[in-house]
C-alpha cells in the first residue's frame, strides 16, 4: 500500500490550485534532466486530462536522449522562444514549479517567475526550498520529483490514480528511473516498486524507456567515455575517491553535445574501494544565467556521486554552492576550469574518508 506522505493541508491547497486553474505553465530547472522533464510533462498531461490548458517552459534545451518523451517536442525553450514563453506565463493563472527549490536554478527565467502575480505551486525534492510559492510540496528524502508528483495525484484522488494516459505514466517512470541511476541508488524501499508496478500495469514499457535513455548514444560518446577512463581519471585510494575533468577543447574533439556526459560520473564507482566520484566539464555561460556569472564566459559543471553512507551533498554545498542528495549531487563554478579543479584538490581530503 502506498502511504500518504504529503500532509493533508498541502494536498488540499495544491488540489485547489490545480483544479481551479484554467491556463497553467509548468517550469523546471536549467539543463533539464529526466526527472525535470518527466515531472513537468507529467503535470502537463494531468492538467490536460482535467481539461486545462497547460504548457511546459524550460530555461534552455534538454539533452537529445530525452527528445522521445511524450510532449517533449511541444515544450517552450526560453532561450529559443522567449516571446512565446513570456506570453504563456503572462496568461497563466497558475505556475507549477517542478524539480527545483529556488528561482536561481532557472536562470533569468527566475526573474520572470517572481514577477508573476498568479498562484504558484512547488513540487520538489531538494534541500532548503525557497519560500517563493503559495504551496510548497518539498520532500528531500524522496528520490525523484516524479515520484512526488505521482504521490500528490494519488493522494488528491484518495489513494486511486485517475484514468490518465500512458504518456503520463511513462513520464513519471522516466524521472524515477533516471534520478536513481536505473534504481541503483536512493531506491531501497518497497513503496517505490509498488509505484513502478502500477506504472507498468498502466502500460509503461520499461524496457523501451531504458533503451531510449541509455542505449541511444552516438559512437563519439563511447569514445569520449574511453578517453575519460584511460587518460583523465585520477584515483586517490587513501580517500576512496576518483576525479576526472574535461575542457572544451577535449569535448569538441569528441563532438560533444548535451547529454553525452550523462552517467560518466558513475563509472568510477565500479572500481573496488572507490566510494566517491567527481566529474567536471567546461561549458559556456548561457544567456539565461549571465546574471549569475559575474562576467565570466566559462562555467564549470560539477557532478558528484557516492555509495552507501558516504555523502557528497555537503561537499558540493560547502565548496561549490551546490547540493542535491546524499549520493548524487552537483554544483557550478563560474570561472576557469583550473580554479575549480584547485578547489576540489584543496578540499576533498577534509570530506572523503
Amino acid at each position: 500500500m502506498i502511504s500518504n506522505l504529503i500532509d493533508n493541508e498541502s494536498v488540499t491547497a495544491a488540489g485547489r490550485f490545480l483544479r481551479g486553474c484554467s491556463q497553467a505553465v509548468i517550469v523546471t530547472h536549467m539543463s533539464p534532466d529526466g526527472d525535470a522533464m518527466g515531472s513537468a510533462l507529467a503535470v502537463r498531461h494531468y492538467l490536460e486530462q482535467l481539461g486545462k490548458k497547460a504548457v511546459v517552459v524550460i530555461p534552455n534545451n534538454y539533452p537529445a536522449f530525452l527528445a522521445w518523451m511524450p510532449g517533449a517536442q511541444e515544450v517552450l525553450n526560453y532561450e529559443q522562444n522567449k516571446d512565446a514563453a513570456n506570453e504563456a506565463m503572462e496568461k497563466a493563472d497558475l505556475v507549477v514549479c517542478t524539480d527545483f527549490n529556488t528561482p536561481k536554478r532557472i536562470g533569468i527565467l527566475g526573474e520572470k517567475l517572481l514577477s508573476l502575480r498568479c498562484c504558484k505551486v512547488m513540487i520538489d525534492h531538494h534541500l532548503y526550498p525557497d519560500k517563493f510559492a503559495d504551496t510548497i510540496i518539498s520532500f528531500p528524502s524522496m528520490p525523484s520529483s516524479c515520484e512526488l508528483v505521482y504521490r500528490l495525484i494519488w493522494q488528491l484522488h484518495e489513494g486511486k490514480m485517475p484514468d490518465l494516459p500512458v504518456e503520463f505514466h511513462t513520464c513519471i517512470y522516466t524521472g524515477m528511473m533516471t534520478d536513481t541511476g536505473n534504481f541503483s541508488f536512493n531506491s531501497n524501499y518497497p513503496e517505490m516498486y509498488e509505484i513502478v508496478g502500477n506504472l507498468v500495469r498502466a502500460g509503461v514499457d520499461k524496457d523501451a524507456v531504458y533503451n531510449s535513455v541509455f542505449n541511444s548514444y552516438k559512437a563519439d560518446r563511447m569514445r569520449l567515455l574511453g578517453y575519460c577512463l584511460y587518460r583523465k581519471m585520477e584515483i586517490f585510494p587513501e580517500h576512496h575517491a576518483a576525479f576526472f575533468c574535461l575542457n572544451r577543447k577535449e569535448l569538441y574533439k569528441f563532438n560533444f553535445s548535451g547529454g553525452d556526459a550523462e552517467g560518466l560520473v558513475n563509472l568510477p564507482l565500479q572500481i573496488k574501494g572507490v566510494h566517491y566520484s567527481c566529474f567536471m566539464r567546461e561549458d559556456k555561460v548561457y544567456e539565461s544565467e549571465q546574471h549569475l556569472a559575474n562576467g565570466s564566459k566559462t562555467k564549470i559543471k560539477i557532478s558528484m556521486r557516492s555509495q552507501g553512507d558516504h555523502p557528497v551533498n555537503t561537499f558540493c554545498a560547502d565548496i561549490f554552492h551546490g547540493g542535491g542528495h546524499k549520493n548524487a549531487s552537483g554544483g557550478e563554478y563560474y570561472g576557469p576550469l583550473e580554479e575549480a579543479v584547485n578547489l576540489f584538490m584543496q578540499n576533498y581530503k577534509k570530506y572523503f574518508n
